[in-house]
């Protein structure tokens, strides 16, 4: 049986990918600042990915299939990067995922990256 559908709209979102970890424990964590050698050991280790937006949300990527599907390698060339991400999103209890449909960098936007790993 199937139940009540999670709300769903069409949208464009705009933030970096990394791993969920440090922004979900971390408030100091930002979408414009990052530790890359701190984000690849933590996606190395099998943390889930996320883009977090300027705002300090986060958006979990989905597919558009059930059962779902990993989206690690769709994602794993724009790590550590800002994108702007098209596709649908669901929201349910605060929580935010996107099923991607176009994706691209947003080189115009400045990141600050450490090189060192960041206090946790």
């Amino acid at each position: 049986m199937e139940g009540d559908r999670a709300n769903r709209s069409k949208a464009t979102i705009e933030g970096l990918i990394r791993d969920v970890a440090c922004p979900i424990q971390n408030l100091d964590s930002k979408a414009t600042s990052l530790s890359m050698k701190c984000v690849l050991a933590c996606v190395r280790g099998g943390s889930p990915l996320a883009i977090l937006t300027k705002d300090g949300d986060l958006y979990l990527p989905i597919s558009d299939k059930m059962p779902d599907s990993d989206q690690r390698q769709k994602l794993m060339p724009f790590m550590g990067k800002y994108v702007q991400a098209s596709g649908a999103v669901f929201e349910r209890n605060g929580t935010r995922a996107i099923v991607i449909a176009e994706i691209k960098e947003m080189k115009d936007v400045h990141l600050t990256i450490e090189e060192r790993e960041s206090a946790r």
